[in-house]
């Protein structure tokens, strides 16, 4: 099977979760999503992450985003990890996981979704299987797969960045525009090529002519 790629519709599954069972398309709903998932259960740089993604729920809920969290572990380990993840993660600030952890001890979502390790040798059960890397899916409200990150298992990922990425879409999907490099939100934008110059006096009146291909403009998001 081949990678997924953007622009590509994130498959559909069902499976059971830390918060019951889902049918994925149907959990995302109208909202975006971001399923991400980490090489094992009680392993250090995954602690981490999840208490991170926790401690970030007003970010995501805010960008009206659903995290949602896979490993080739089962249910009953995902719930003794959480107790871990929260009590270490106190020590960041106050922790607590809500959002949904899959259990795929049989890797077929993970399958699905080319997520598994073919190049750690250590990343590996011990009945010598492929554990998951560290890969990341932002999908849309149309269920299209908008951004794909995969980190190896050694490296935890930046959370801040993702949703910086997330800000960008939304405000690229309604605005006709594009973001430069190391843009945060609040920043000045690109207007988007096919924006012509007669339609960027309307939309953005002040916008700013650097080179011929670009334009920046100031823009008032919420």
């Amino acid at each position: 099977m081949p990678s997924l790629r953007l622009g590509n519709i994130a498959p559909d599954f069902e499976a059971q979760t830390t918060a019951g069972p889902i049918k994925f398309h149907d959990w995302i709903g109208d909202s975006w999503a971001i399923l991400f998932s980490h090489p094992g259960d009680f392993t250090p740089v995954c602690t981490t992450e999840l208490g991170e993604v926790a401690r970030r729920a007003a970010d995501f809920a805010k960008r009206n985003v659903k995290v949602i969290g896979i490993s080739a572990n089962g249910l009953d380990e995902h719930e003794k990890w959480v107790q871990d993840i929260n009590s270490f993660g106190s020590k960041v600030a106050p922790t607590d996981v809500q959002f949904p952890i899959i259990a795929d001890p049989d890797r077929k979502i993970s399958t699905l979704y080319d997520m598994l390790d073919e190049q750690d040798a250590t990343n590996r059960d011990a009945k010598g299987l492929p554990f998951t890397i560290r890969t990341v899916f932002v999908i849309d409200p149309k269920k299209t797969i908008r951004l794909t990150l995969a980190y190896p298992a050694s490296t935890g990922r930046n959370f801040d960045e993702i949703l910086r990425v997330v800000d960008s879409l939304q405000i690229g999907d309604k605005h006709r525009v594009t973001t430069p490099v190391n843009w945060k939100k609040g920043e000045d934008v690109i207007v988007h090529p096919s924006v012509t110059n007669e339609e960027a006096k309307t939309l953005f009146p002040e916008y700013s002519q650097h080179l011929p291909y670009l334009r920046t403009t100031p823009l008032k998001v919420d």
